[in-house]
């Protein structure tokens, strides 16, 4: 049902079209709108949502729309660790953490409504009142700047959780593209079963797929580098899609930036 709120937004920012202001205002409560859900992903857009119109009401003073303004508070204060209301898991090495696979996912989205929500804030001059501290753009940036640093290298293992990038990254990675052999050094085609003795091989994948982001460690900090722990190993577009987004804001606005 979310995706019924998402959908409209986008459409009201892309056409203006009041029906859709008016679909956002009246079915915002029932769709969940202001239930506070700290997760932006392929199976929740509630956190994005709130982020997205909260642009309207910071820059339209659309004041109708300020209970979504308040959930992206809310939202950006569970990720500041010296807000009050701070309750979003981290690992011991500084990576937002959420159970369930697949974890980077959620460093890689919360990343980029960080910086999307810092440019809100900072093209309205406004800060976050998270309690006991005040937070500006610059902090919200720093945070998701926290997240691509652990990304890709600057973590207890040392590891760059982007294929191909750095000394030291997954070779293993749950891909059937990139573990199978290449037709041209093969000279045959698979059949049905012939790729398992590629997927259950401890030898490094033939391909590197390069850019891919793997699910990445688990709570401890730890990778393994294990083709069949999928949930570690296997490397997704709703990972990888909005970790563009926010390598572009870093590459454009801090270019010196290592």
């Amino acid at each position: 049902m979310d995706e019924l709120l998402w959908a409209a937004a986008w459409l009201r920012r892309a056409s203006g079209d009041g029906s859709y202001l008016n679909y956002i205002n009246s079915n915002g409560k029932t769709l969940g709108a202001d239930e506070n859900i700290n997760e932006f992903g392929w199976d929740n857009k509630h956190a994005g949502i709130n982020v997205l119109v909260s642009k309207e009401f910071l820059e339209g003073n659309m004041y109708e729309l300020e209970s979504y303004k308040a959930s992206a508070d809310s939202f950006m204060c569970t990720l500041i660790p010296e807000s009050s209301s701070s309750h979003i898991e981290y690992t011991p090495g500084g990576l937002i953490y959420k159970p369930g696979g697949s974890n980077l996912q959620h460093a890689t989205t919360i990343s980029f409504l960080l910086l999307a929500y810092a440019n809100y804030l900072e093209k309205t001059s406004q800060s976050v009142n998270c309690g006991n501290v005040m937070v500006d753009p610059e902090s919200l940036r720093k945070e998701a700047k926290k997240q691509v640093d652990y990304i890709l290298g600057d973590n207890p293992m040392g590891y760059s959780y982007m294929v191909g990038y750095s000394a030291k990254y997954p070779q293993r990675i749950h891909h059937r593209g990139s573990s199978l052999p290449s037709i041209n050094d093969r000279q045959q085609p698979f059949a049905c079963k012939e790729g398992s003795i590629y997927f259950n091989s401890t030898n490094p994948n033939p391909n590197v797929l390069v850019g891919a982001i793997v699910g990445g460690p688990g709570e401890d900090d730890v990778y393994d580098d294990n083709r069949i722990d999928f949930k570690k190993s296997e490397p997704t577009t709703y990972i990888n899609a909005p970790f563009v987004g926010v390598l572009a804001y870093f590459a454009a606005n801090y270019p010196n930036v290592s």
